[in-house]
């Protein structure tokens, strides 16, 4: 865990056969962040790691105003504006734009989108993120059809891309 620590901010949940006070007053020491024993359902193992990955999303979501080219976040307020102008944005609008601004540069796929906007527990189509995405693209893109902020990862899902110096 220590080693783990010292090079990756990831949750740790340990699962084990060792059940003493002992075991688990060390493994929480040496930083994990639940730690688990046998047995256990496997619906106690997805409450616990639903509940670790909430607590460090909480930590890990950066500042509260995102700024990349033309388009600023602001989370506390729930205020986007591009090219100097408000944008409205519904709920899942706001929440899947932040999601991408805060993951700028990387491609995440329509399930983590899903989990991370819609939750885990979300029944429906994986196609419902990319109608958001459209929505989203005619709000804040000066040409929806041409995108310079969110661009498509032909199947595999979406990645939000700073501006270049060129494009701006």
């Amino acid at each position: 865990c220590r080693r783990v620590r010292k090079s990756e901010d990831i949750p740790i949940i340990m699962l084990t056969a060792k059940e003493s006070e002992v075991d688990r007053i060390l493994g929480l020491e040496l930083g994990a962040d639940d730690y688990v024993t046998k047995p256990f359902s496997m619906r106690e193992l997805m409450a616990r790691v639903k509940s670790v990955l909430r607590r460090f999303q909480v930590a890990a979501n950066g500042p509260d105003v995102l700024i990349s080219g033309d388009v600023s976040l602001n989370k506390a307020t729930r205020e986007v504006t591009t090219r100097g102008t408000d944008v409205t944005l519904s709920v899942k609008e706001f929440d899947l734009l932040a999601m991408l601004m805060l993951n700028s540069g990387r491609v995440l796929t329509r399930e983590i989108l899903l989990d991370g906007v819609w939750g885990a527990d979300f029944f429906g189509e994986p196609r419902t993120v990319d109608v958001h995405i459209r929505w989203l693209r005619e709000k804040i893109e000066e040409d929806p059809a041409n995108p310079k902020y969110i661009h498509t990862v032909r199947g595999v899902g979406y990645r939000f891309n700073p501006p270049t110096e060129q494009q701006s």
